[in-house]
């Protein structure tokens, strides 16, 4: 099986015939298929492979997402075929397994460098034995080979990928892409069943659970307000769209999370999460902003320009009184609509809209002049925000030059990039961001395009923390990673993942520049001596390594000198990288005679035994809620008969469309200490003390109400 971009020197181009198959919808238009992945059968005069079954299995857990993906394909031919799989994976994704079925028995792939990794899929595919190979082909896809796939045959395979969970204020979303671009024109259609389940877990109450995306089709049951599931299930049909789950919790994530893992006889890891929360005052006064919209001919795939200007259309009609805009379009070159800064009234908020209406996409991606037009509008004493709206697919001569110009921006001014649909360059979005003191955003095709401006409107309007630096005494704590720390906005945490050395307690020292004000405060965490229930987080902390070390080698214009860094950390975590490739082979000795290490099939177990143990206390949980139903034996008070229903019972929704109703409040524990801050309340740990302080300091001392409450080590 192989993931590859068709360079592998083993195929040739009649692998590029055959029959396109998607998982999940049947559609099929101009060369564009949508669905979770591709499915093409090779061997010159086509072939026929069924879909037999796709299951999506979501877990989320202390903020880390494991997604499962178990597909089942049937070779209908009656000759052994060779296939090729493609498939998306979401934003900020680690793909950290793929398994294939082999003699009924799952076969678990390795890591190892990508040259190595063709070299071994070759040797094998030349005798007709059962190698796999999974490799990431650009920023956001990956490709399989499945090989040899026997007459009439079923073959089974498994690709879990790690993430962490969007959260935004009191918002958290979960996206499973369903689109991916088909290299030859395709009628796709169904075959067999679709489904998808989450699982999610939260300490913050959960208040309702939505779809988007899918409103009428999921099924959602809350056991407790800190526990929900959902699910989706369709054989044949249309999923065109992009699966979205949108979580309302009861207040936001408020505070710092500190969630640590340490395998026997190994330096740990951890994960530390500061987010802003309730008690910001929001700044009164007006801001200006420049959106620049690309009309470039990629943007005509993937109905990425009608995205863009609805998402644009809602940005602009959530500007403030005191704001101003101008709209630039750009492809070879840029174009402005107003020529000058103008009000957000009605007259220019339709000129805008219909100005937009008139948009095609076509021409090439030329990114840089329509910055620095952009930058032409800052004037001293107002806020400049540029907000690009960009697949960001511009030339890769070009990247060096977009990024110095970032560098350069005039004073006051900051870059936000908003990518629309899921065939964007996602890290370079964000670099060009995070690079000028600004944030990336990503939005499906299946979300709520006003939320979302609404909240990136939010985010602009309390004030900005920059310059945070995050440091650890006594030298324990190693490794951080992102090394350049992100501005924090409102509701948008800041996850910061590092090595440590060592137990106990050490101090955590943060810093940042809040209005013109320096703020500085300690607190201190606890390093675990051994800690075995949140081993995902090592391959979050080894992902985040890789993309530091490419996004620096980008700055300097080369990635050679990373290179040997970035193939070890994707050997050594199993994580899929441009560099790296998963391979499966048929058996633990082919393994061995390859001095390919079983370093991922360990690392699987491990993974596994602590997903159980989650899904277990998921199952109390579940069976707890259940015990509520019905009526209850106990007699009633006075001995009256039977006790009426309990008034505890979980609230269950399975009408399509009907958000999660509200389930009954119960109390909960204090985790620490009791600090009321601008006349809010609620129990918080000396950690989220400590972040406290900042967060009122955030506020410019203005009075703000809101209940700060710590969300736990989970959620």
């Amino acid at each position: 099986m192989l993931l590859t971009d068709g360079r592998h020197t083993g195929v040739t181009p009649g692998w590029l015939w055959g029959v396109v198959l998607t998982i999940g919808m049947c559609a099929g238009l101009g060369g564009r298929a949508e669905a979770a992945g591709l499915l093409i059968a090779d061997g010159g005069n086509g072939g026929v492979l069924e879909i037999e079954e796709h299951t999506v299995a979501v877990v989320i857990n202390n903020g880390v997402v494991v997604t499962t993906v178990t597909q089942v394909f049937r070779n209908t031919e009656n000759r052994q075929v060779e296939a090729l799989y493609t498939f998306p994976v979401p934003k900020g994704a680690s793909v950290s397994n793929f398994s294939m079925w082999i003699n009924g028995r799952e076969m678990v792939g390795e890591v190892v460098e990508k040259a190595r990794a063709r070299e071994v899929y070759d040797s094998y595919r030349r005798v007709n034995r059962d190698p796999g190979l999974l490799e990431q082909t650009s920023y956001k896809t990956f490709e399989m080979r499945i090989f040899p796939i026997p007459a009439n045959a079923l073959q089974k395979v498994q690709i879990a990928y790690y993430q962490e969970l969007d959260f935004d204020h009191d918002w958290a979303t979960y996206v499973y892409p369903l689109a991916t671009s088909a290299r030859q024109p395709a009628d796709a259609r169904v075959k067999g069943k679709f489904g998808l389940s989450l699982e999610m877990k939260s300490e913050v109450p959960i208040v309702a659970v939505e779809s988007p995306s899918h409103p009428k089709e999921f099924a959602t049951a809350r056991h407790t307000e800190n526990y929900v599931q959902a699910s989706l299930e369709a054989t044949g049909g249309s999923l065109a769209r992009d699966l979205v789950l949108a979580c309302h919790l009861s207040r936001p994530r408020t505070g710092l999370d500190f969630v640590a893992s340490r395998p026997a006889g190994e330096d740990g890891y951890f994960c530390l999460t500061l987010t802003p929360g309730e008690d910001l005052e929001p700044l009164d006064k007006g801001m200006d902003y420049v959106f620049i919209l690309d009309v470039s001919g990629s943007m005509g795939t993937d109905g990425k320009l009608a995205m863009s200007r609805t998402s644009l259309g809602a940005f602009m009609k959530s500007l403030g009184d005191k704001d101003r805009f101008e709209v630039i379009t750009f492809n070879l070159q840029p174009s402005t609509l107003f020529g000058r800064l103008a009000a957000p009234d009605a007259a220019s908020l339709d000129k805008a809209v219909r100005h937009l209406g008139t948009m095609e996409a076509r021409g090439g991606t030329t990114l840089n002049p329509a910055v620095s037009a952009a930058y032409r509008y800052s004037e001293s004493g107002r806020v400049l925000n540029v907000v690009l709206l960009s697949d960001g697919l511009t030339e890769q001569a070009e990247r060096a030059e977009l990024l110095g110009l970032i560098r350069n921006r005039p004073q006051g001014s900051r870059v936000f990039c908003v990518g629309v649909g899921n065939e964007v360059n996602r890290p370079l979005l964000t670099q060009l961001a995070e690079d000028s003191g600004g944030l990336a955003a990503f939005i499906s095709s299946g979300d709520d395009f006003e939320r979302q401006a609404r909240a990136f409107r939010r985010k602009l309007s309390y004030p900005v923390a920059a310059n945070v630096k995050i440091a650890f005494a006594e030298g324990r704590v190693y490794d951080l990673a992102p090394e350049r720390i992100p501005n924090l906005y409102h509701g948008q945490p800041i996850r910061l993942y590092g090595r440590y050395r060592g137990s106990g307690p050490v101090a955590c020292n943060l810093s940042a520049e809040i209005s013109g004000r320096d703020f500085r405060k300690s607190v201190e965490l606890n390093l675990p001596e051994k800690d075995e229930g949140n081993p995902e987080i090592e391959r979050m902390w080894a992902w985040h390594r890789i993309q530091d070390l490419l996004a620096e080698a980008d700055r300097s214009g080369s990635r050679t000198p990373v290179l040997d860094q970035v193939i070890r950390l994707g050997e050594g975590y199993s994580i899929a990288t441009e560099y790296t490739s998963f391979i499966v082979l048929e058996n633990d000795a082919e393994f061995a005679r390859w001095k390919i290490a079983r370093r991922n099939a360990t690392r699987l177990e491990r993974d596994r035994q602590a997903q159980e143990r989650v899904r277990a206390e998921l199952g109390r949980l579940r069976q707890k809620s259940a015990q509520q139903l019905g009526p209850v034996e106990a007699a009633a008070p006075g001995g009256q008969g039977p006790a009426a229903p309990s008034a505890a019972a979980p609230a269950v929704s399975s009408a399509p469309g009907s958000p999660v109703a509200s389930a009954p409040q119960r109390s909960r524990p204090s985790r620490g200490i009791d600090l009321h801050i601008g006349g809010g309340g609620g129990a918080i740990d000396p950690l989220t003390g400590g972040i406290a302080l900042l967060l009122a300091a955030l506020a410019a001392g203005t009075a703000a109400g809101g209940r700060r409450d710590r969300d736990g080590r989970r959620g």
